[in-house]
């Protein structure tokens, strides 16, 4: 191994270790039993529908839900499937 190598090496082992646990961690999809309590959830504070449904940084992500309104959301919901956040999607 060269000098070069090696510190090359060094530089980006010391650049991963700062970074937080979980952070190569994947989103994923809901099951089966999870999608049918997202959707309960929704369903219970008046959305209609919704797109796509993935678990990003700890938290359950909706796109394009529509409201009793009509207009469309993205809605974050917590691992137990309370909704946390609406925020309007322009």
């Amino acid at each position: 191994m060269t000098i070069r190598t090696a510190c090359a090496a060094a530089a980006l082992a010391t650049s991963f270790a700062f970074l937080p646990a979980g952070a190569f961690a994947q989103d994923r999809a809901p099951t089966a039993d999870e999608t049918a309590q997202i959707s309960a959830a929704l369903t219970a504070k008046g959305y209609t529908s919704w797109g796509k449904i993935e678990m990003d940084d700890g938290k359950w992500e909706v796109d394009n839900a529509v409201g009793a309104d009509g207009k469309r959301y993205d809605v974050d919901l917590d691992t137990s499937f309370a909704v946390t956040k609406a925020e309007l999607d322009n």
